[in-house]
């Protein structure tokens, strides 16, 4: 592989960074991977990693580059008590100005040989529902994406597939927000929804103590066969 950060121009003429990770081969289609709210840190850069293992060229760009410039945070107390200031004072239809921006750099990039689709997690994950909406992206996959319930407005401008992941232990989305995210998609062959047993907020990532290993497997393997069938 060959990691490194890339620049990304913006939308109101400026530059910001993103990791930028490449498959074996060089070549593959593009992935949009949007942070949690702990930053471009190093459990994201290896989730960028692992989609790029997998064939994929992926992008993971620095959301939080307008507050502060390659935000790095543990998922230590201090370090998540800064991520949520960082996530509070995040102008989020701004946020989704700069993933449309890196999706479009992406898809300009010579390594990206077709579609181009998004995974986010957490924040990420309803940055990445915004950022299906707009019509960016060829695919979205969205996971434990918090507060996607309070913006169903959306829902009827995202044509693309998306998939959604959440945990049935999860109480930062309750059930009833995840029922209106499946009523709002009632009926809608582009959209999956999928709920995993005994599983937190935060079951993909491993350096949490949410994480469950097993639900973490199922969700990858499913996000995998989602995007390989919908970016080819």
């Amino acid at each position: 592989m060959n990691d490194t950060f890339v620049a990304i121009n913006s939308h109101d003429q400026q530059t910001f960074n993103g990791y930028l990770s490449l498959p074996p081969t060089g070549r593959g289609p593009g992935l949009v991977l949007i942070q949690e709210i702990w930053g471009v840190n190093a459990h994201i850069r290896a989730v960028a990693d692992q989609y790029a293992m997998d064939g994929y060229v992926v992008l993971a760009p620095d959301v939080y580059w307008r507050q502060q410039v390659g935000v790095d945070l543990a998922y230590d107390a201090q370090g998540t008590q800064i991520a949520r200031q960082l996530m509070g004072a995040l102008d989020m239809p701004l946020a989704v100005e700069d993933l449309k921006s890196s999706a479009k750099a992406l898809r300009l990039r010579p390594e990206v040989t077709s579609k181009v689709g998004t995974v986010g997690f957490c924040m990420g994950g309803r940055l990445g529902f915004a950022l299906a909406a707009s019509g960016t992206v060829d695919s979205a996959v969205c996971y434990y994406g918090g507060g996607i319930q309070n913006m169903l407005d959306l829902a009827p401008q995202i044509r693309v597939p998306i998939l959604f992941h959440y945990g049935d232990l999860d109480q930062h989305i309750p059930a009833q927000a995840v029922q209106e995210v499946r009523k709002a998609f009632s009926g809608r062959p582009n959209a999956h929804i999928h709920t995993y047993d005994q599983a937190d907020h935060g079951f993909n990532c491993w350096q949490r103590p949410a994480y469950k290993q097993q639900a973490a497997a199922l969700a990858r393997g499913r996000t995998l066969q989602w995007l390989a069938d919908t970016l080819s």
